[in-house]
């Protein structure tokens, strides 16, 4: 199992992999860890299932794509933003 700073370095570079800078990369992947914690706290979550939750979200925004359950949501779920 990886410790919290190999993980979040792991998310860094998947963000930067994404597009975003590397600032900002470091406080998305900082954001995703805090969550994916909060989760595992508030919901019961399995860190795993937590944490691959956020990463697809994650995905889905760079392709604009609205995940299902997010407010301001198309018509149809998943369906690509204008």
């Amino acid at each position: 199992m990886m410790n919290r700073e190999e993980e979040l370095n792991r998310i860094e570079r998947l963000c930067v992999d994404l597009g975003s800078e590397p600032d900002q990369a470091r406080r998305m992947a900082s954001q995703l860890v805090k969550r994916a914690d909060q989760w595992v706290e508030e919901k019961g979550m399995d860190r795993v299932e937590a944490m691959k939750r956020l990463l697809e979200m994650v995905v889905m925004g760079r392709q604009g794509v609205v995940p299902p359950g997010i407010s301001g949501q198309n018509e149809e779920e998943g369906k690509e933003c204008p």
